[in-house]
């Protein structure tokens, strides 16, 4: 019962504010919600059932599940009565003892209301892990179809898309029936999702097997086969690196300038311009009279811009001008005004407009 001096307008206002709060929570932003120490029996055990994975970073068998646990996670989302979760043994290793484990992925399912787990024997695709959820909770869920990032290529798409000037390309001459093509597929499904938001960068196949006339022409003899076609070589460069997603990640960044994790954000570096942090050092440094003559300097400068570095620069501009007319203390507020916008249900777009913004506004309070 609410104390008498809180009147039902301002009760009403504080529930809006905890249900706004719950909403934005780090464990409601995931499909597949991380567990640690702290949460676990806060979490599981509890008034739902819970399909819990327990993995290892380093585990390749976990690396292989994971875009098939994800797909689980994103379609069980909205069933209220299951929770599809994950532990880093790694980082816990205590709750990953308690209950047992000893190889990873081990994957364990605890009904409702209990802490005592059944060990998962089955398949791990997610349509089986779907199809064990749902005859243990009494769920009927559907593995939802993910749409696909990767630009499926044909013979007359291939020019278009591949020797596009404008367009860093990796391409996979893959052909269906091969193994070690299938076991690339959800790891390079995963790195079309990284780059979906960077229009510059095209992650993209050819079915081979199918159009070998093709593939000849670019030398492919076996699969999967890729090759990187950046802007400056349309030729194609042969792609020798690893094929964890870590690996394809860290190749396209520094070959496409981007700035990306293995989750599609934007790192700490996105949207930062290295040759205007002299002048912002002496910006932040300078008294407030000489303050607009540094400022002229660094319009001056980012004139001279080009591409996303040019439209980032003028985020500096914006940044400084704000800062002469509001006080230092901007710097500190807008930043913690766009943390409060990320942790929102936002647009990728959104988010990542505000990462760079984040990052170049941390340039000018250090």
């Amino acid at each position: 019962m609410a104390p008498p001096q809180i009147s039902r307008k301002a009760l009403g206002l504080l529930l809006l504010l905890a249900a706004a709060a719950a909403a934005v929570s780090p464990a409601a932003a995931d499909d597949v919600v991380a567990l640690t120490e702290a949460d676990f029996e806060k979490e599981v055990g509890q008034d739902r059932a819970a399909l819990v994975e327990f993995y290892a970073p380093w585990c390749g068998h976990c690396k292989k599940l994971a875009p098939e646990y994800e797909k689980l996670g994103a379609s069980f989302k909205k069933a209220k009565s299951v929770l599809i979760a994950k532990v880093d043994c790694d980082e816990h290793k205590s709750v990953c003892s308690k209950y047992g484990v000893s190889g990873y992925p081990t994957i364990q399912w605890f009904p409702k209301g209990s802490l005592e787990p059944k060990k998962y024997e089955g398949q791990r695709s997610a349509e089986a892990l779907a199809e064990f959820v749902n005859s243990e909770a009494g769920t009927n869920v559907k593995i939802a179809a993910v749409p696909s990032s990767v630009v499926v290529l044909t013979p007359e798409t291939f020019d278009s898309v591949v020797l596009d000037e404008t367009k860093d390309v990796l391409v996979e001459f893959y052909a269906p029936w091969c193994g070690h093509c299938k076991h690339l597929a959800p790891v390079y499904e995963k790195l079309a999702s990284v780059f979906k938001q960077d229009e510059g960068v095209v992650i993209a196949n050819l079915d081979a097997d199918k159009h070998a006339d093709l593939a000849e022409k670019y030398g492919v003899s076996g699969f999967p086969t890729l090759k990187f076609f950046p802007k400056g070589n349309k030729a194609g460069e042969d792609y020798d690196g690893g094929r964890d997603l870590d690996d394809f990640v860290k190749f396209i960044n520094e070959k496409c300038g981007t700035s990306r994790d293995s989750k599609g954000q934007l790192t700490s570096e996105s949207g930062l311009v290295a040759s205007l942090n002299p002048l912002v050092k002496e910006f932040i440094n300078a008294a407030d009279d000489k303050r607009k003559e540094i400022l002229s300097k660094i319009e001056e400068d980012v004139a001279k811009l080009s591409g996303s570095a040019a439209k980032h620069g003028k985020i500096y501009v914006t940044a400084a001008k704000k800062i002469m007319d509001k006080g230092s203390d901007y710097t500190k507020k807008e930043t913690e005004r766009l943390q409060r916008m990320l942790e929102k249900s936002i647009s990728p777009s959104k988010a990542d407009e505000f990462i760079i913004k984040k990052n170049i506004l941390s340039t000018f309070s250090s």
